[in-house]
C-alpha cells in the first residue's frame, strides 16, 4: 500500500494516520486535484481501501466518486476505478462466508448505502448513460453495480429505468454485445430487472428479446448448454409468467415451432448431467407457463392448439414412454404433457392414442395408471400420473365413456390389463395412496356425466370364489364400514358423492341397500377424535346428496323419512355442524387453490380440487333442504311446480328469443353485407366521379384545343343551311319541270293518235294522189330529210359527250360521297368523345339528314340535267316530223286546188 502513502503525501514510518483520516485526504485530494492523473491516483486509492472500510468510504467518499463520473467522461480508466469502488460499497464480498449476524449487518449495510445512491434518481439514469460506453471496464463494471442495486432495492430502481429515457433499449443492448462476459452478465441484469414488473417485462419482450435468447440458447447448444441457458431459459419465464401480452406475443410470433427442437432425446439416454437436468426441467416449466390452468382459456387454447400443430406434444411424449429418463424429468414431463392436453379435445384424442414400446404395445394410459398404483413408484410420479389422467378427462365426455367401458361386462378383455381394471385394482388394494388415486381417478371418469354414473351401476365385481358378485356400488360402502385408514375413506366418499350427485337413480341404489344409511348415521352421530371429523363431514355430505336428489321412489327413504331420522338421531344443527367441518379443513383451502395435486408428503393427500368445486356447490343446498320442516317442503314444492309451469313458459320465450336471435344475426349479416356492398359502391361511385372530374377536366382542354374544329363545324353549319336552301329551290324548280315535261307528254301522245287516224281515213285514190305530190315535193323533202339527218348526227355527238359528262358526274359524286363518309365519321368519333367525358350530346339525325339530302341532290341534279337534254333532242326531232307533217298536209291542199 506504498502508492497510497504517495498520494496522501506521507510515508509509512512513524505513527500511521487512521483509515478515516487517509480516506479523507484522498477525498480532498479528488476535490481538489486539477490533473486528471492525481484525481485518478486518489480514486485507484480509495477503491484498494473500499473492501476493508467500507462505511468510511460509503459515508465521505460517495459524492466525490459519483462527480467524478459526471465530469472525468472521457478517462475510461478513472470511470473503471470509481465504479468498481461504488460496486463494493453497495455489494458485501461475495468471497467470504460471514456469519450469519455479521452477513445481516453487511446486508442492512448494502441496502443503506443503495438506498442513498438511488435516493437521486439521476444518480441511476448517469449508470444508464455509462453503459453505453463501450470500453470493456466501464461497461462491465458498470452492469455488475446496476445488477446489486436491484437486487437490494429492486423495486425503486425497477421505476426509475421505467421513466428514464431509452432505459430499457440501452439495457437490451447488452445481449447483443460481443463479448461473451458483459452479454452473460447482461443477462443476470435482465433477470432482476424484470422480476414482477409487467411493464418492464412487456418493453424488453417488445425490444426482440424473444428472438436474441432463443439465438443464444441454440447457440450455447440448447439443453447440452451451460449455465448460459439457463440464464437465458430464468429470463424467459420472468417474462411470460402472468403475462398474457407476452404469452400471446410468443404465440404469435410463432417462437412456439423453435421450442420444439430442445426435446429431442436419442435412444440413449443414460448419464445426464446435472446442468442438462436443470436445463430441461427449466425448458418444460416454460411450456407449462404458456398452457397453465389459471391463463385464459381462450389464450392456453390457442397454444395447446400450435404446440400440437408444430409437433411439440408428440416430442414430450416421445420423452415420456423414452427409456433412461431420470425421474424428475419424467414427473416434469408429464405435469407437462398434462396441461398441454388438458381440456383440448384434439390433443386428449392424440394423447389416447399414444402407445408405449412394448411387446405387445399398450396404451400409454394403461402404463401409467400402472405407475400411480404401484406403490414402489416415488411419490410424485405417482401425483403427476394421477394429474395426467384428470387432464386427460376434464371436459372429455369420449375419454369418461372409453374409461368406464372397460369395466362393464360386454367390454372386458381378459387377455389383456385395461384403465378400469387398474383402477379397481388400486381401489380396493392394500395401499392406502393407491385407494385414494384410484378413487379420485374413477371420480373424474363420472364427472358431470350423468350417461356415465347410470353406466357406472351396471359394474359387477367377483369378490370371492363361490360368493355371486356384487356391484362396485355396493364394495365401496362394504369397504367404508371395514375400518380403513382415513386417507381409503376420505378417496371412497368423495367417489360416492362424486357418483349421486345429480343422478337419481344412483341415490336410489345407494339407499336400497339398506345397511348404508344407518351406517352413515351411526358414523356422523359418534364422538370421534379430530382426523374422523373429516370423514363424519364427508358422511353428512352424502347423506345430505341423499336427501338433495332423493326422487321418492323408495318409500322407507324418502326426503321427509330421510330428515326425520336426522332429526332424531343426529339433529339437525350437529348435522349443519359436521357438513361445516369439510370446508374448514387446512387441507380442503390448499387443494381449492389450483388443479394439480401439490402436497408435501402422502398423509397429506386428502382433498381433490375438483371435489372442491362440489362442496361449494353442495353444502348450502344441503343445508337448507336439511333445516325445512314438511310445511315449508310443500310450500317448495307448490313454489317449484309454479316454476316449473313458469320455466316451461320462459322456455318457450328463450326459444322464441333464440329463433329471433338467429333471425337478428341473419339481418345482421345482410346489413353487415349490404353496408360493405354499399361502402364497395360508395368507393365506386367516389372513384367515378374522380374519372369523371379528370374527364371534364381533360374535355376542357381538348375544348380549347379544339376550338378551330369548332369554327369548322360552324361553318359546316352554315354550309348546311344553305344547302338546305339550294334543295329547297331545286326541288320547286324540279316540280315545275316535271309538270312541263307532262303537259308536253300528253301532247305529243294526242299528236301521234291524230296522224293514225287521218292516214286511216284517207282513200286509196287519195294516197296516190297525195303520194303523186309528193314525189313532186320529193326533191324538197329528202332535202328535209338530210338536214334531219345532219341534227340526229349531232345529237347522237351530243348525247355522246352528255354520257362521258354523266360518268365523270358519277365519279365526282363517288368522291363526294367518300369525304362525306369520312366527316359523318369525324363527327361520330368526336360524338363519342364528349360521351366518354360526361357531355350530354344531342342527336345527329339532322346531320344525318343533310348528308343524305346531299347525295339526293346530287343524285336529282344529274338525272334532271341528262332528262333535260334528253327532252331537247326529242323536242328537235318532234318538231322536224311536226314540220315534215305540215308540208305535207300543204301539199295535200295544193293538190286540192289544182283538181278543183
Amino acid at each position: 500500500m506504498n502508492y497510497i502513502w504517495e498520494v496522501v503525501g506521507r510515508q509509512p514510518t512513524g505513527q500511521q494516520p487512521s483509515g478515516a483520516e487517509t480516506i479523507q485526504k484522498l477525498c480532498d485530494r479528488m476535490a481538489s486535484s486539477t490533473l486528471l492523473e492525481d484525481r485518478r491516483d486518489a480514486v485507484r486509492a480509495i477503491k484498494s481501501l473500499s473492501k476493508k472500510y467500507r462505511v468510511e468510504v460509503g459515508t465521505m467518499a460517495m459524492d466525490h466518486l459519483l462527480r467524478i463520473l459526471q465530469s472525468d467522461r472521457t478517462d475510461t480508466e478513472i470511470l473503471g476505478y470509481a465504479l468498481d469502488t461504488l460496486y463494493n460499497i453497495v455489494c458485501s464480498d461475495e468471497e467470504e462466508e460471514p456469519e450469519e449476524n455479521q452477513q445481516k449487518q453487511e446486508d442492512d449495510l448494502g441496502a443503506r448505502f443503495t438506498e442513498e445512491f438511488i435516493g437521486e434518481p439521476d444518480n441511476i439514469t448517469l449508470l444508464l448513460t455509462l453503459l453505453e460506453e463501450f470500453d470493456f471496464h466501464v461497461r462491465w463494471r458498470g452492469v455488475k453495480l446496476l445488477t446489486v442495486l436491484l437486487k437490494s432495492q429492486c423495486a425503486p430502481v425497477q421505476s426509475i429505468v421505467l421513466v428514464s429515457p431509452m432505459g430499457v433499449s440501452r439495457l437490451m443492448d447488452l445481449l447483443a454485445d460481443s463479448r461473451e462476459v458483459i452479454r452473460n452478465d447482461g443477462l443476470l441484469l435482465l433477470q432482476q430487472l424484470t422480476k414482477g414488473n409487467t411493464a418492464i417485462q412487456k418493453i424488453v419482450a417488445f425490444e426482440n428479446a424473444f428472438e436474441r435468447l432463443l439465438e443464444i440458447i441454440t447457440e450455447e447448444g440448447s439443453s447440452d448448454g451451460g449455465i448460459v441457458v439457463e440464464d437465458c431459459l430464468l429470463l424467459l419465464l420472468n417474462l411470460l409468467k402472468n403475462n398474457s401480452s407476452n404469452q400471446n406475443f410468443l404465440k404469435e410470433g410463432s417462437y412456439i415451432q423453435k421450442m420444439k427442437p430442445w426435446f429431442e432425446v436419442g435412444d440413449d439416454n443414460s448419464g445426464w448431467s446435472a446442468q442438462k437436468v436443470t436445463n430441461l426441467h427449466l425448458m418444460l416449466q416454460l411450456v407449462r407457463v404458456m398452457v397453465s390452468p389459471v391463463n385464459s382459456p381462450g389464450a392456453t387454447a390457442s397454444c395447446q392448439k400450435a404446440m400440437f400443430q408444430c409437433g411439440l406434444l408428440q416430442q414430450l411424449c416421445t420423452i415420456l414412454m423414452a427409456t433412461g429418463v431420470p425421474a424428475d424429468i419424467l414427473t416434469e414431463t408429464i405435469n407437462t404433457v398434462s396441461e398441454v392436453i388438458r381440456g383440448s379435445e384434439v390433443n386428449q384424442d392424440y394423447f389416447a392414442s399414444v402407445n408405449a414400446p412394448s411387446n405387445p404395445p399398450r396404451p400409454a394410459i394403461v402404463v401409467l395408471l400402472m405407475s400411480m398404483v404401484n406403490e414402489r413408484q416415488p411419490f410424485v410420479l405417482r401425483c403427476a400420473v394421477l394429474y395426467c389422467f384428470q387432464c386427460f378427462l376434464y371436459k372429455n365426455h369420449k375419454g369418461q365413456g372409453e374409461i368406464v367401458a372397460t369395466l362393464l361386462p360386454s367390454t372386458i378383455d381378459a387377455s389383456s390389463i385395461s384403465a378400469g381394471q387398474l383402477l379397481c385394482g388400486g381401489l380396493f388394494s392394500a395401499d392406502s395412496l393407491s385407494n385414494w388415486c384410484a378413487a379420485v381417478a374413477l371420480a373424474h371418469a363420472l364427472q358431470d356425466n350423468l350417461t356415465q354414473k347410470e353406466q357406472l351401476l351396471r359394474v359387477q365385481l367377483a369378490t370371492s370364489l363361490g360368493k355371486p358378485p356384487v356391484s362396485l356400488l355396493q364394495q365401496c360402502t362394504n369397504s367404508l364400514s371395514q375400518g380403513s385408514r382415513v386417507q381409503t375413506k376420505v378417496g371412497l366418499l368423495m367417489l360416492l358423492c362424486t357418483w349421486i350427485s345429480n343422478c337419481p337413480i344412483a341415490v336410489m341404489h345407494f339407499l336400497h341397500n339398506q345397511d348404508n344409511v344407518p351406517f352413515l348415521t351411526g358414523q356422523i352421530s359418534e364422538n370421534l377424535g379430530e382426523d374422523e371429523r373429516l370423514v363424519q363431514g364427508l358422511c353428512a355430505l352424502l347423506l345430505g346428496i341423499c336427501i338433495y336428489y332423493n326422487d321418492n321412489s323408495l318409500e322407507n327413504y324418502t326426503k321427509e323419512k330421510l330428515k326425520q331420522l336426522i332429526e332424531k338421531r343426529i339433529g339437525k344443527e350437529n348435522f349443519v355442524e359436521k357438513l361445516g367441518f369439510i370446508s374448514k379443513h387446512e387441507l380442503y383451502s390448499r387443494a381449492a387453490q389450483k388443479p394439480q395435486p401439490a402436497f408435501s408428503a402422502p398423509e397429506h393427500m386428502l382433498f381433490d380440487h375438483e371435489f372442491t368445486k362440489l362442496i361449494k356447490e353442495l353444502e348450502g343446498m344441503i343445508t337448507k333442504a336439511v333445516l325445512k320442516s314438511s310445511e315449508e317442503e310443500k310450500k317448495e314444492e307448490e313454489v317449484k311446480k309454479t316454476l316449473e309451469q313458469h320455466d316451461s313458459i320462459v322456455t318457450q320465450y328463450k326459444e322464441l328469443i333464440r329463433e329471433q336471435d338467429c333471425q337478428i344475426n341473419e339481418l345482421k349479416e345482410q346489413v353487415a353485407s349490404l353496408t360493405s356492398q354499399s361502402e364497395t359502391l360508395q368507393s365506386t361511385v367516389t372513384q367515378q366521379f374522380s374519372q369523371m372530374q379528370q374527364h371534364k377536366d381533360q374535355y376542357n382542354i381538348l375544348k380549347l384545343k379544339l376550338g378551330k374544329d369548332g369554327h369548322v363545324n360552324s361553318l359546316q353549319t352554315e354550309e348546311q343551311s344553305r344547302l338546305r336552301k339550294k334543295l329547297e329551290e331545286l326541288q320547286r324548280q324540279n316540280q315545275l319541270l316535271q309538270t312541263q315535261l307532262t303537259e308536253r307528254d300528253s301532247l305529243m301522245t294526242s299528236l301521234v293518235c291524230v296522224c293514225v287516224c287521218v292516214c286511216a281515213s284517207e282513200s286509196v285514190p287519195q294516197f296516190e294522189e297525195t303520194l303523186c305530190i309528193s314525189e313532186q315535193h320529193s326533191n324538197f323533202c329528202l332535202k328535209e330529210l338530210s338536214s334531219a339527218t345532219s341534227s340526229a348526227a349531232v345529237m347522237q355527238t351530243e348525247k355522246s359527250k352528255l354520257q362521258q359528262e354523266l360518268q365523270e358526274s358519277k365519279k365526282e359524286q363517288d368522291d363526294l360521297l367518300m369525304l362525306l363518309a369520312d366527316q359523318d365519321q369525324k363527327i361520330l368519333s368526336l360524338k363519342h368523345r364528349l360521351q366518354d367525358l360526361g357531355e350530354t350530346v344531342r342527336s345527329s339525325g339532322f346531320l344525318w339528314c343533310v348528308s343524305k339530302l346531299l347525295r339526293l341532290i346530287l343524285a336529282l341534279d344529274l338525272t334532271f340535267s341528262l332528262r333535260l337534254k334528253m327532252r331537247m333532242i326529242w323536242m328537235q326531232g318532234t318538231s322536224l316530223t311536226t314540220m315534215m307533217m305540215m308540208k305535207r298536209k300543204k301539199s295535200v291542199m295544193n293538190k286540192k286546188e289544182l283538181t278543183s
